[in-house]
């Protein structure tokens, strides 16, 4: 920490609480993550954004903002990042994953709210995400309500710029959504001081086509040949670190991840038994430090080979088609395109995601689903009722889990694991 104590200043972070949150970090991920054995070599560069995720890559973001780059903090993946990228910007996730802000976030906010949105909105209000701090503007979006009142709130703290994503998929709500894209580049480009290309646009879809092509890489390789060559809690993590890594180095360390994974399944080196439960988690996001679910059930012995999340598979499942386009607007049409298949519970109707789901239960070979929600997220609450439905209808058994950031139902969560996998090796 103290090589970045004078960057630390200057972004006005609260050094003191900064710490503390570090060191919490650290012990948290040594214990999920360090001490086990079997890991693949190729994770230790993980390990290491992991470990200067608010150091290194800071410092590098700052270096290019002074070099005339300029920055976008996201919380969805709805935010047009191949945009951003186009005009030599960068974008990334924002803290929202732990319970330390949290209660000074009640201070201004509801207790019974989505604990994702309380964590990031307490960050910026105790000055201790870096990435909040070093925004030039912070990317909101309309897919809950709870959402869209605190850009209300955040606005009176930093620059904020609110995207309206219609809640259907008709014509007349796509012609919305296209308008909001252009909007967006507009916003963009004041910050960028340049215009957008057809040829830059290009550039930046291709740049993260080719980090969303390495993520489902490894994702089809995380269970193949009856081998579990990576365990899901590194899975993860390297998700995770999508929204915070520069997206070419990242796409480069993916594959060199997967080229590592290839050789183990050859070799037949697995983390899990042959006879390990095969599981889905399917729901709500999962941002770092939210490791409780999948660490749970994989000390219970079972191996976690897919989600179905916006930290996941549904992030990664659908690229940008640029075939064929000639102009500008060619382009903006693709990207909405691609961005209007993403099967959000905010949109209603919503049959794509439980037909994704099922699909990917059959594709995958799942023996049982854990519907995972966070508490009061009530989008994906709600429509945990549909899903689970379709999937016992199918024959699939599924588990709903609802919690929030803090360990103190950790137990609780054990036993109910234990219990729906135990009822699966029956």
């Amino acid at each position: 920490m103290e090589p970045y104590t004078k960057m630390y200043e200057d972004l006005n972070i609260d050094i003191e609480k900064h710490k503390m949150l570090m060191d919490a970090l650290g012990r948290l991920f040594a214990e999920l993550f360090l001490n086990r054995k079997g890991r693949p070599k190729s994770m230790a560069y993980f390990d290491n954004v992991i470990a200067e995720i608010h150091g290194k890559r800071i410092e590098e973001i700052v270096k290019a903002k002074n070099n005339g780059s300029f920055t976008v903090g996201a919380f969805c993946i709805f935010v047009p990042e191949e945009i951003v990228v186009a005009l030599e910007g960068i974008c990334y996730g924002l803290c929202g994953g732990a319970q330390f802000p949290i209660p000074e976030a009640e201070t201004h906010l509801p207790r019974n709210m989505c604990p994702l949105i309380k964590s990031a909105y307490g960050f910026k209000i105790q000055r201790t995400c870096p990435y909040f701090q070093v925004a030039d503007l912070i990317y909101g979006e309309t897919t809950c309500e709870a959402k869209k009142k605190t850009w209300e709130l955040l606005e009176d703290l930093c620059n904020v710029h609110v995207m309206h994503i219609p809640h259907k998929k008709d014509e007349v709500s796509k012609r919305l959504w296209l308008k909001e894209i252009k909007d967006f580049s507009e916003k963009m480009e004041k910050l960028a001081g340049k215009r957008l290309t057809f040829d830059a646009l290009k550039r930046g879809i291709e740049i993260v086509n080719t980090k969303r092509a390495a993520m489902k890489r490894l994702f089809d390789l995380r269970y193949k040949d009856e081998v579990v060559p990576i365990a899901g809690l590194d899975a993860l993590l390297v998700y995770q670190i999508s929204f915070y890594d520069d997206p070419v180095r990242y796409s480069q360390k993916v594959n060199e991840l997967c080229d590592e994974l290839e050789e183990r399944i050859l070799q037949g080196i697995t983390v899990f038994p042959k006879e390990s439960p095969k599981i889905l988690v399917s729901g709500t996001p999962m941002a770092p430090p939210n490791w409780k679910v999948h660490s749970i059930v994989e000390e219970s012995g079972a191996a976690v080979v897919a989600e179905e999340a916006c930290i996941g598979y549904r992030y990664f499942r659908d690229n940008i088609d640029v075939e064929g386009c000639k102009t500008l607007d060619d382009l903006f049409l693709s990207i909405l395109e691609r961005y209007s298949k993403i099967d959000c519970a905010c949109f209603t109707p919503n049959p794509e995601r439980i037909e994704n789901v099922i699909n990917l239960c059959k594709k995958k070979k799942i023996d049982g689903v854990i519907y995972y929600t966070l508490s009061f997220c009530h989008t994906y609450n709600i429509e945990a009722k549909k899903v689970t439905d379709a999937l016992k209808k199918e024959g699939i058994p599924v588990l709903k889990i609802e919690t929030d950031y803090s360990f103190e139902d950790v137990e609780q969560i054990r036993t109910r694991v234990e219990a729906f996998l135990e009822g699966i090796k029956e």
